[in-house]
């Protein structure tokens, strides 16, 4: 696979988010490794609440789908809101039930990469398991490392979880070379 389509999405309404800074240096490290890639956070994942029964047409959920079909590996990333995903994160994973009929179901072979960050480590430890649940369910392969951002660290979390987020991406790449 000469350059990959790395997908991120998640993080809160606010682009800026800690998880959407997170997801964006993922990118950078992606993008420095020769794949191309597409960040979907903030507006480009606030969408209506998910109806199984006949979801009502919407351009971003159009787009949201057509970017994850051409996607070869995804970096998923919530806040921890009370000891779990966020209700935005959780809304936009249920629209990949658009997905079902693709001959690719879901996220079917795919590797993912997985950042939780909250305010604490209780709550970005128990939002990555959260997301490996649902990851599974999903049929996607979550990378050995998924990284915990605990924000409320001294310093610069964002800094300090570099090296990390740097080991997950090069697993995410090494799994498509194979």
């Amino acid at each position: 696979m000469s350059k990959p389509h790395i997908v991120a999405l998640g993080g809160t309404s606010r682009p800026e988010s800690s998880t959407g800074r997170a997801l964006a240096r993922c990118l950078a490290i992606a993008e420095d490794a020769g794949a191309r890639t597409t960040l979907l956070t903030g507006e480009a994942i606030n969408f209506p609440p998910y109806e199984l029964c006949d979801p009502v047409p919407d351009a971003r959920v159009t787009h949201f789908v057509d970017v994850l079909r051409s996607a070869d590996a995804l970096v998923i990333g919530s806040p921890g809101y009370h000891g779990t995903l966020s209700g935005l994160v959780k809304n936009a994973l249920d629209y990949v039930e658009l997905l079902r009929g693709d001959a690719r179901v879901y996220f079917d072979r795919m590797p993912v990469g997985m950042v939780a960050t909250a305010g604490g480590w209780q709550a970005a430890v128990s939002t990555m398991s959260a997301l490996r649940t649902v990851v599974h369910a999903l049929r996607g392969w979550p990378t050995p490392l998924g990284v915990a951002i605990n924000m409320g660290a001294p310093g610069d979390p964002l800094d300090d979880a570099d090296p990390q987020l740097r080991m997950m991406v090069e697993q995410m790449l090494w799994f498509l070379q194979r």
